[in-house]
């Protein structure tokens, strides 16, 4: 199992990679459209042939990956540390604060979060530009995603709060936030990390519904979400299988995600 692991770190650590170097390792621009060239075949020009427009989708997959990826990280960062509030303040204050945050953190919860998502995504403007529709989508994503991981980090903030070192802390005079912030919050370290790293798979899955929609990252840039939409058409598949790529990558990734998580959950 540790090398199943060890294999999973390296194939994640070598698609972030790739995709961090899109620039160095791509052989054309995501945009650029070779228009002599619509619909080809894979070759040594195009490693994954061209799309509709003439566009290298090999180059657009690193893009793509780069986009969902590095995204999906920061919109689990935006959740964690909204998790990290509602959870961390509502744990150690108690009483109307804890019961209002979870009544709050319970109603994101009874609420098909996917759904409220698509909800929210179609309410916004569809035509704004990539950058803007990318940053859209992923501050829906932390937004919307944080529920779970509040209800996680309440219950370990209500254990810290009665371990000594806290009630030495109160003792001395310092006041609810200081001890939230110097106190509470390093020692929830771990579980703050390991809810970073479970919402960054759910977040690039979330990304891959948005974009197979039409919802998400707005064209010409692309992300692994809007290459799905390629994959609509049974007959298509049949005819270009190598339009599976974005599918099969996605596949991978969420699969290590998966193995590394599980050993870290493992008890020593």
């Amino acid at each position: 199992m540790k090398i199943v692991r060890t294999l999973a770190w390296v194939l994640l650590a070598s698609i972030f990679g790739a995709s961090a170097g899109a620039e160095l390792l791509a052989l054309a621009d995501y945009s650029q459209q070779f228009r002599e060239s619509p619909n080809r075949a894979p070759s040594a020009q195009f490693p994954l042939g061209t799309d509709d427009l003439g566009r290298d989708r090999f180059s657009r997959l690193l893009y793509g990956s780069r986009v969902s990826l590095f995204l999906a990280a920061a919109a689990a960062a935006l959740a964690t540390l909204i998790a990290a509030a509602v959870g961390a303040t509502g744990g150690y204050l108690g009483g109307v604060w804890e019961k209002t945050a979870m009544s709050g953190t319970d109603l994101v919860l009874s609420l098909p979060w996917l759904f409220l998502l698509l909800a929210a995504r179609a309410a916004l403007p569809l035509n704004a530009p990539p950058l803007a529709s990318m940053s859209i989508t992923f501050f829906l994503l932390g937004l919307l995603g944080w529920a779970a991981g509040a209800r996680v980090v309440r219950a370990a903030t209500r254990a810290v709060k009665e371990s000594e070192y806290v009630l030495q802390a109160r003792a001395s005079g310092c006041g609810p936030f200081r001890i939230i912030v110097a106190h509470v919050l390093p020692n929830l370290k771990p579980v703050l990390i390991a809810q970073f790293w479970l919402s960054i798979p759910t977040f690039i899955l979330s990304e891959a519904n948005l974009g197979l929609l039409g919802l998400g990252v707005s064209e010409p840039m692309p992300s692994l979400g809007t290459m799905l939409r390629e994959m609509e058409s049974v007959s298509r598949i049949a005819s270009y299988p190598w339009i599976v790529a974005p599918a099969l990558l996605l596949l991978l990734v969420v699969s290590c995600f998966q193995v590394v998580l599980r050993g870290e959950q493992r008890p020593l």
